[in-house]
C-alpha cells in the first residue's frame, strides 16, 4: 500500500471517529445535523469538501430542502435505513451501506428515517464553493 493510501485512509477513519454520540440518543421523531469536517480540495481551487452527519431517532425527518447551488452530494448511509425522495423521483429506501447523490440544484423533498422504531444515520459529503456557508434552505422557514 502507498504511504499516500494509508494516510487518506487515516484521515477518514479520523473523521468519522469524531462523530459525536450515536443515532440512539436522538428522540422519537428529532433529527440532528452536524458539521464533522470542512476542507478546501487544494487541486481545486474555491471548492470544499464537507462532511454532515445526518441521525434521525425513530420516526425523525427533516424538513424539504435544497442545498448550496454549488452544491454535489454524495449520502452513505451508515446506519439503519433511510427514505429519500429527490426532485420528482420516487421515494426510495436506502439501507446502511448504500448511497445516493445530490445534484447542484435539486430538491429534496423526502428525507426521513425508514423506521418508526430504529434509529438511522447518513454521512453527507458535499463538494461545494467554499464560500457558500449556508449548505441547507428549508422550503418553508
Amino acid at each position: 500500500m502507498s504511504k499516500q493510501f494509508l494516510l487518506a485512509s487515516f484521515v477518514a477513519v479520523s473523521s468519522l471517529s469524531a462523530i459525536p454520540a450515536t443515532a440512539a440518543d436522538v428522540a422519537k421523531g428529532e433529527a440532528r445535523v452536524t458539521m464533522i469536517f470542512d476542507h478546501p480540495l487544494p487541486s481545486v481551487p474555491g471548492k470544499s469538501l464537507r462532511g454532515v452527519l445526518v441521525e434521525y431517532g425513530p420516526g425523525g425527518s427533516s424538513p424539504s430542502h435544497t442545498h448550496a447551488a454549488s452544491a454535489f452530494i454524495t449520502a452513505t448511509v451508515i446506519e439503519g435505513a433511510v427514505r429519500s425522495q429527490i426532485n420528482d423521483g420516487p421515494p426510495t429506501v436506502f439501507h446502511a451501506g448504500e448511497s445516493f447523490i445530490e445534484m447542484p440544484g435539486d430538491h429534496h423533498s423526502v428525507s426521513a428515517n425508514a423506521s418508526e422504531i430504529e434509529p438511522s444515520k447518513l454521512l453527507a459529503v458535499f463538494v461545494v464553493d467554499t464560500d457558500d456557508t449556508e449548505l441547507t434552505t428549508p422550503d418553508h422557514p
